[in-house]
């Protein structure tokens, strides 16, 4: 009988697993398999042309594609908010720029409002008729706000402290007149009265 691991033994398959065999090991040449006959695929057959029938020639159709997407003649859209124009420049600041003075006057304690009344004050106005409303409405915030601060602070030596109350009031309507010119001036619109003392 042959032992275990024997390559004349009929049940070995150890010839038949991966590139290492029995005989290789031993130093024997190991027999070639035999080669399969290749077969050669034929090409398949080309297609016989057949008599096709012409589709009739496309017809432009009369609706285009780019019309489905462009409005027609007298159609607007009213959703859409009007384009920002340039802010016009008042003293090297724009007019966001002066609101915004107005608004930090009361954190600052009334420096950013003395720096806006600077920018303000003794330059010509814008051109345009809703810039030339905001100006006018922040030269007149400014300008009592800067008065009303000086007799505030004037008075917080008089007895009873009359200057506390006016002060309190002067922040609360600077900066509520500060708020509403921003969101007029944001929405696009003019100031409805410029020279009026509230907003």
């Amino acid at each position: 009988m042959a032992e275990p691991g024997d390559p004349r033994s009929p049940d070995d398959d150890d010839a038949l697993i991966g590139f290492a065999s029995a005989e290789s090991l031993q130093g024997r040449p190991r027999e070639p398999e035999p080669a399969e006959p290749e077969t050669v695929d034929a090409p398949p057959p080309e297609p016989q042309d057949e008599p096709r029938d012409e589709p009739p020639a496309s017809r432009p159709h009369p609706i285009r594609a780019s019309s489905i997407f462009e409005p027609s003649p007298g159609f607007e859209i009213h959703h859409r908010r009007p384009e920002p124009s340039a802010e016009p420049v008042i003293g090297g600041l724009n007019l966001y720029a002066i609101y915004a003075l107005i608004l930090f006057a009361v954190p600052t304690l009334g420096v950013s409002a003395l720096i806006g009344l600077v920018a303000v004050t003794g330059r010509p106005g814008p051109d345009g008729p809703e810039a030339r409303t905001h100006f006018i409405y922040q030269q007149r915030t400014l300008w009592a706000a800067a008065v009303a601060g000086v007799i505030g602070v004037i008075l917080l030596a008089a007895p009873f402290a009359l200057g506390v109350p006016l002060l309190f009031a002067l922040a609360l309507w600077t900066v509520i007149r500060g708020a509403a010119g921003v969101w007029t001036l944001k929405s696009g619109r003019p100031i409805s009265d410029p020279n009026s003392w509230w907003i």
